[in-house]
């Protein structure tokens, strides 16, 4: 062994590597005792309506077709103003039955009966707030905190944070399904200025998760593991030449990706999993989906990974086509209702769910007041929506937030996404002002100079 690797083995290993930044994707210390130690965040891209799934309210059914106050409306601006506006901004009641649920006595519409069935293990925020109402920046808001493309996502900070505890899967992995990836695209789960290690990692739902990660034909994997230690001391020696941190990264993802070529392939494969669980889910063998994602994403926080974002669209809800209350929504409610209760009860069945924080919600949600497309549907709003959370530290049964009697906006407390990204820093042990990082001559954090923990939603 030449000097190279045995100095490449010292910077590897476990404690100098994290200690000195060299392999980021080691586990480190939070601020405090954490109540969660990963995350699975459901990310419903498009906007779901609050007021088809959980926020129910029947002033709302009873001026259905009538005229929202002025007071509500006054000096307010939607996506769409045209076809919002030119039918004088009528109410449109709720299209969905609801009933209350679980000790907690929670509404839940028709659409989502499994997720009804889980509500004394979640806690739903019901005004929840944001600061962009079009689908791009509003995603990149809901994951990084602005609006602005380079910003590093609320997963490249956890990872940043608290590294992962695998060693052999990337700390922070994204999954996709539905019809479209999300608007924004990689800018969600972008790194940023953290270092580029630090970044989501995607996996396709079938076939190879990576592409080109597996050994062309004729490399074995005794000449692979070679091939990796001589580029490794290529980068060793620029490292010590230039003090370049991104060769820090390069490092570390030559050797998880050679680790990953066995590893991947293990986790892709579901066929050790007992056909109660694959039914529990929903799941269709042999096809991708949300579910076979959700089941995945357990898979992956048994396996150590730190954060994973699942994607499904389409939420959107406008009336045009392939956007209808009716049909469309009744489509994309029947995706991921059973999965997502299911991915619930199988963390608890497994003992996760008291240390895996599981996120349920989208970008934005739906007004009261219908929009002219050639259906009634909702425009964009940012003023109250819902989210829902559950493990991990978060309070059950519980319910942060009361919304008007036409679900506009918040009558007590907002639950703004600096505050919503503050409580999950909070959960995983880390205290959202203190978790920093300098560029440019600033310190930036995921919440920027806002947000506050929502002590309601602790458990």
């Amino acid at each position: 062994m030449g000097l190279g690797s045995i100095a490449l083995g010292s910077l590897l290993s476990r404690d100098y590597a994290r200690a000195n930044g060299v392999n980021p994707f080691l586990p480190g210390k939070p601020h405090f005792s954490p109540k969660a130690k990963n995350v699975i965040y459901l990310f419903m891209g498009g906007g779901p309506s609050q007021l088809e799934l959980y926020d129910w309210k029947p002033e709302l059914a009873k001026r259905h077709g009538g005229d929202i106050p002025d007071e509500f409306v006054k000096g307010k601006r939607f996506a769409f103003m045209n076809s919002s506006f030119k039918q004088n901004n009528k109410l449109l009641g709720p299209v969905k039955k609801f009933s209350q649920h679980g000790q907690s006595g929670m509404w839940f519409s028709e659409n989502i009966p499994n997720i009804a069935g889980i509500a004394d293990e979640i806690t739903m925020f019901r005004t929840c707030k944001t600061n962009l109402f079009n689908h791009a920046p509003a995603k990149l808001f809901m994951n990084t905190g602005t609006g602005i493309f380079g910003r590093p996502s609320m997963g490249s900070w956890v990872t940043y944070g608290i590294g992962s505890e695998s060693q052999s899967l990337p700390g922070f992995v994204v999954l996709h399904s539905g019809p479209r990836g999300p608007r924004g695209g990689a800018a969600n789960w972008a790194s940023g200025f953290l270092p580029t290690t630090y970044q989501g990692v995607p996996l396709r739902g079938s076939g190879d998760p990576i592409l080109n990660l597996t050994s062309p034909a004729g490399v074995n994997s005794d000449r692979q593991r070679r091939s990796i230690d001589v580029i490794n001391q290529l980068n060793l020696k620029r490292l010590v030449a230039t003090g370049d941190p991104e060769i820090n990264t390069r490092i570390a993802s030559y050797e998880m990706a050679y680790r990953m070529q066995s590893s991947a392939p293990e986790l892709m494969d579901l066929s050790k999993e007992s056909k109660a669980t694959l039914d529990l889910y929903g799941i269709d063998r042999g096809k991708p989906s949300f579910a076979n994602n959700c089941l995945l994403a357990r898979r992956l926080v048994q396996r150590g990974t730190r954060f994973v974002q699942l994607y499904h669209t389409n939420w959107d809800s406008h009336g045009g086509p392939g956007e209808t209350l009716t049909k469309d929504f009744d489509k994309v409610t029947n995706d991921v209702d059973k999965a997502s209760a299911a991915l619930i009860r199988d963390l608890k069945e497994h003992g996760m769910l008291d240390d895996t924080l599981v996120i349920w919600g989208g970008e934005f949600g739906r007004t009261p007041m219908s929009e002219a497309r050639q259906t009634k549907g909702r425009n964009h709003h940012i003023d109250a929506f819902t989210m829902w959370m559950a493990g991990g530290g978060i309070k059950p049964g519980n319910i942060v937030g009361t919304t008007d009697e036409f679900g506009f906006g918040a009558i007590d407390r907002d639950c703004h996404v600096h505050d919503l990204h503050a409580t999950v820093l909070h959960l995983l042990g880390l205290d959202h002002k203190r978790l920093t990082f300098r560029f440019q001559g600033r310190d930036f954090r995921l919440t920027d100079v806002h947000g506050n923990v929502i002590e309601a939603a602790l458990a």
